[in-house]
């Protein structure tokens, strides 16, 4: 006698059930470790009921922990995903992300560090337009010019105080040549959690940055979008930020890194 299957929109599916705890543990990032149950169910969109009965579950499986009347992605997780990681260098973790955020937004993606008084290109996923700004694995760039400069520098007061001590040269009309100016910037940078600049380092190209963060809440680099300003304008890099700033965290979790507490804030 033949058997029924399941429908993929069986109420017990186990894959449909998998894909609502996917959503709730989504729902948690570094900004907003802890939720409460209607936290959780106004970002998932599912119905109370729904929420509660998996919530109780994860809490008692262990992939969330309670606090008082919230809740917070359980110890047992990071247990786990130990291993994942475990010998795996940080650039080789990053790559993915920055080639799945190029495909998403079409653009040249990059993850810059500062050396030397510089910041350097450490990994990269190019865009495929055959108009792109020359970039490679490498390239040593000034970092009071651009907005991948302006979050190396927001994070390290003591590189930006050593930059300010040096003449700021002028690569375009729209470079920061004033310390005043790039202080400014990079006050800016920090109180938004993000950088966009355009023609500071190239009369025709435009950058999104934002800043990742190590085990300690310090920084380890910056990702950043770039491309011609003919592509990308100042209200799309705005459209971008979101995008920007999920995969700057989700760099950040994978290398067991936090935000700093004003970062969040």
């Amino acid at each position: 006698m033949a058997t029924q299957e399941s429908s993929p929109h069986t109420p017990n599916n186990p894959l449909l059930v998998l894909g609502k705890i996917t959503a709730i543990l989504d729902a948690f990032t570094l900004a907003r470790p802890t939720l409460t149950l209607g936290e959780i169910r106004e970002a998932t969109g599912m119905p109370t009921s729904t929420v509660q009965r998996l919530v109780t579950n994860l809490v008692a499986q262990g992939f969330l922990d309670r606090e008082e009347d919230s809740f917070r992605v359980g110890m047992k997780m990071a247990y786990w995903a130990a291993p994942a990681t475990r010998g795996v260098e940080m650039l080789d973790l990053f790559t993915p992300l920055l080639k799945d955020l190029r495909d998403r937004i079409g653009e040249t993606v990059c993850f810059f560090q500062a050396e030397q008084g510089y910041r350097v290109c450490v990994a990269m996923a190019e865009t495929r337009h055959a108009l792109r700004r020359e970039m490679h694995v490498g390239k040593i760039l000034p970092l009071h010019a651009g907005s991948a400069g302006q979050v190396l520098l927001a994070w390290d007061p003591e590189l930006l105080h050593r930059t300010l001590e040096t003449p700021l040269e002028t690569l375009t009309e729209q470079t920061l040549t004033q310390p005043e100016d790039l202080e400014e910037a990079v006050r800016r940078t920090r109180r938004n959690g993000f950088s966009i600049t355009a023609g500071q380092r190239d009369d025709a190209a435009s950058g999104l940055s934002a800043p990742v963060f190590d085990a300690t809440g310090g920084l380890v680099g910056a990702v950043a979008i770039s491309g011609p300003t003919l592509r990308m304008p100042y209200s799309v890099c705005e459209g971008w930020v979101e995008d920007l700033l999920s995969t700057a965290e989700r760099m950040t979790r994978l290398i067991g890194g936090r935000f700093p507490d004003e970062v969040r804030t």
